[in-house]
């Protein structure tokens, strides 16, 4: 019997997750998405993965790009969040217009200076996971990392704080 699509998606909402921006420069412009499906995957050499919709953009750039920043994001940037899940969004630079941001120094790809930590990735490999694809990557420079920090977490489909509580709207 198959599981029922609202019942996986509740049950995996009771997970909670850090909240993460991939950006990827390619020769026109800055793409980003808001990603929660990352984890470490190795320590040496250093890796780490991340689920994409394989028929969303940001995953077909990234595969012809090969080079990505990966930034772990604070409590502060809910609004960011966001604006980067949103369907038909423009440029990553337009969404940023407030926030401080610096360019990784291999990928070139946008990263949130006031982040608690940033990677600067390369592409390994995608491999097909159903309706995503799951982005290898190797982790070749962490150019942010703020170890006092408040985390963004999403819980049960919004924007919590350490304790669970949502994060008032702003």
């Amino acid at each position: 019997m198959p599981v029922d699509a609202a019942d996986f998606a509740a049950a995996l909402g009771q997970y909670a997750a850090g909240v993460c921006l991939l950006t990827v420069r390619d020769g026109i412009d800055d793409v980003g998405t808001t990603v929660s499906s990352v984890m470490s995957v190795s320590a040496a050499p250093p890796l780490v993965a991340v689920g994409l919709s394989a028929q969303g953009y940001p995953a077909e750039v990234l595969e012809e790009v090969g080079t990505c920043g990966l930034t772990v994001l604070a409590a502060q940037h809910a609004i960011v969040a966001s604006r980067f899940a949103s369907a038909g969004r423009p440029s990553a630079r337009h969404l940023l217009e407030s926030v401080p941001w610096s360019r990784a120094p291999g990928s070139d790809a946008i990263v949130l200076d006031d982040g608690l930590a940033a990677l600067d990735c390369r592409l390994e490999r995608l491999v097909e996971a159903g309706d995503h694809v799951v982005a290898l990557l190797a982790v070749e420079a962490v150019p942010v990392l703020d170890a006092d920090a408040r985390p963004l977490l999403r819980l049960r489909g919004r924007y919590v704080d350490e304790s669970g509580s949502p994060r008032p709207r702003a």
